[in-house]
């Protein structure tokens, strides 16, 4: 892979995780456990997973194996998922940084139900970040039905007008 191509998700990364975390900051720490429905996730799990997919996204960077157990049960409370996220973007720049993606082993993880598969590890950087962005459409619709205010994402919000 060109560094150009790890460049370019570098970015991408950064600014989507800027606004993810504006996002997950934004949320009303007393109804971390909203759920909109009871098959739902609580907002608490939802901010989890994309703590989740940023260490799923680091393991790769790692080279270390992806599918090995249970997912690590989220800590006690919002604030620690919050800090995790910030620790885990930290993280995720200094790898991104660090890494020569040629030398980065090809992950292993599901790839339809019940099977698995390889992934190049770039595209799996993608797969992981393009799910983090549909979570956080996910967690902004609890965050305007918990009562929060939804920041702007790609554009000026019913909170956050630019006009």
């Amino acid at each position: 892979m060109s560094d150009n191509a790890l460049s370019t998700f570098r970015s991408t990364f950064e600014r989507e995780t800027a606004t993810t975390r504006k996002v997950l900051h934004a949320f009303p720490v007393d109804q971390n456990q909203f759920r909109p429905h009871e098959r739902s996730m609580t907002a608490h799990m939802l901010g989890w997973i994309m703590v989740g997919e940023e260490t799923l996204m680091l393991k790769v960077l790692h080279g270390e194996p992806l599918l090995t157990g249970n997912f690590p049960k989220p800590p006690a409370t919002w604030q620690e998922v919050l800090d995790a996220f910030d620790e885990r973007c930290r993280e995720m720049l200094e790898a991104i940084d660090a890494t020569d993606l040629a030398n980065v082993p090809t992950p292993t993880f599901m790839v339809g139900p019940k099977q698995t598969g390889e992934i190049p590890p770039l595209e799996f950087l993608w797969f992981m970040l393009h799910d983090q962005i549909h979570h956080r459409g996910q967690f902004s619709v609890y965050l305007r039905m918990a009562g929060g205010k939804v920041p702007s994402i790609y554009g000026p919000s019913g909170d956050e007008p630019w006009f």
